[in-house]
């Protein structure tokens, strides 16, 4: 639950916190922030996600007593890289001053784009470390701290000096401060100890690392590097106001979709692991099955209530100068940042038992092939919106391809059914529930949208029992939950 607990607070946080940015950068700079945020993603996803997702995948309570070398190799991995990484910081910040020495220079602002890619690598590895070992307090705390730290150094430079460059490296300070409190609670103690170590094992560690993430990783790259090109079509195209207006809409959905979807993954992947380390492969597979329809069970509805209330949502939270443009973009992206998310929680983990992660890449790389014809077409026939429509037709095409290739063949996954089925039945009924009240005043419309909506697909999943959540809330909570009238 601790969790849980941790991804709505980091949800709610990270929402305001984009909305005061956007407020206080205005649209234009607000787009160069944007653009330079994607563009640290891209190098987080490149240079540090291998790390995250082995400490994920090879790292637990169990390795961190037994084979401390796991964690020495992952540790010694990630200084190298951040250490090279923001030493090109510094040769750029240093050009950037001779050449051009203004904040919206390309030279200081990839400077700073780095820095914070180092910033969010280093906290997204010790979150990892947290989620193997199962010590949801001391994630929350790190969660916490981020957030916080995030709030002040961020908001507070916005507001004192309204730079995207400025809040881009407050972005990643606040990060890298973060994990200091947290260091000795997630260390391992026999790190120290390269006596205990076989010889060799830390390279042939790295290399299980790499053989493993590096697929993932160019994937990951790939779905990175989509928003990052499209918003660069934008700004050269329709300038960075447009630019601006596109990224709000596309960070408050994705934040809106990634966070139930990461904290579902958490928790669910870890368990299939387990799985897997108890009980066999066959074990680990009915377990990913089970996941799958958790996640879509959850997702799906996430995605139509987030239609259902975006009206309201725009008048009552949005800057004004953002408004019209904002409720436009999120409709076309909906579709695609819940494709996004299907992939990366309910397929990808598909693959990572299997330890067989190229048809990621290959799903990736046609969704991108997509999304680029979608970006020298459609923005020519309905303007800037064409390059929404790119992206989610994109990310659409790389979902089909993956789960064809997760659902079919001899080692398919056994799919539910179901579950599936009855998921889809109870948003419709959801979304006509909600309809009659997504016209009302701004300010009655979200929270009757909202009320509206969990009451039914709550009360659906409930006397249905989709996806099972209705038989987890019973283990959970035995002693709370009332028997189901029969």
């Amino acid at each position: 639950m601790a969790v849980i607990a941790a991804f709505v607070l980091n949800a709610g946080l990270n929402f305001v916190l984009g909305i005061a940015i956007a407020r206080m950068l205005g649209p234009a700079d607000f787009g160069r922030f944007a653009l330079a945020t994607a563009g640290a993603v891209v190098l987080n996803t490149l240079l540090f996600e291998w790390l995250r997702l082995s400490a994920t995948r090879f790292y637990s309570a169990r390795v961190r007593e037994a084979e401390p070398w796991i964690r020495r190799g992952l540790d010694r991995a990630y200084a190298c890289i951040a250490l090279a990484l923001f030493a090109a910081a510094a040769v750029c910040a240093g050009l950037g001053i001779v050449v051009n020495p203004t904040p919206e220079g390309r030279l200081v602002m990839t400077a700073g784009t780095m820095v914070a890619g180092i910033g969010i690598g280093l906290f997204d590895y010790h979150a990892a470390l947290a989620r193997a070992r199962f010590i949801g307090g001391a994630y929350l705390r790190l969660v916490v701290w981020k957030n916080a730290l995030a709030f002040v150094l961020m908001a507070g430079t916005a507001w004192l000096f309204p730079q995207p460059v400025w809040v881009l490296i407050a972005g990643g300070v606040s990060q890298f401060l973060a994990v200091l409190p947290m260091r000795k609670v997630l260390g391992d103690r026999d790190l120290g100890h390269v006596s205990l170590l076989p010889p060799g094992q830390v390279q042939k560690t790295l290399r299980l690392f790499a053989v493993y993430g590096l697929p993932l990783i160019a994937a990951n790259a790939v779905y990175q590097i989509m928003p990052f090109l499209n918003r660069a079509v934008i700004a050269g195209t329709a300038g960075f106001a447009e630019a601006g207006y596109f990224a709000l809409a596309a960070d408050l959905g994705s934040r809106a979709f990634s966070t139930l979807g990461a904290a579902l993954d958490l928790l669910l992947f870890q368990i299939a692991v387990q799985a897997e380390e108890h009980h066999g492969r066959e074990a680990a597979e009915t377990q990913v099955s089970r996941n799958l329809a958790i996640v879509v069970a959850l997702l799906l509805p996430c995605a139509a209530g987030y239609w259902a209330v975006t009206p309201a949502l725009q008048a009552l939270i949005v800057p004004e100068e953002f408004r019209g443009p904002f409720a436009g973009y999120t409709d076309l992206l909906i579709p695609g940042l819940l494709c996004l998310s299907i992939m990366n929680f309910a397929l990808n983990p598909v693959f990572q038992i299997r330890r067989r992660t190229s048809p990621v890449v290959a799903a990736a790389l046609l969704g991108l092939a997509v999304n680029g014809i979608g970006l020298v077409l459609l923005p020519r026939m309905i303007g800037p919106q064409g390059v929404a429509v790119a992206q989610t037709l994109g990310l659409a095409t790389a979902v089909v391809v993956l789960g064809l290739r997760a659902l079919t063949g001899s080692a398919r996954l056994r799919l539910p059914g179901r579950d599936l089925a009855l998921t889809a039945g109870a948003c419709l009924i959801m979304v006509l529930a909600v309809l009659p009240f997504r016209g009302l005043e701004p300010a009655l419309a979200l929270p009757t949208c909202v009320a509206a909506g969990v009451l039914v697909y709550g009360a659906l999943v409930w006397f249905l029992d989709i996806a099972g959540l209705r038989s987890i809330a019973r283990e959970r909570f035995p002693k709370r939950m009332p028997a189901t009238a029969r």
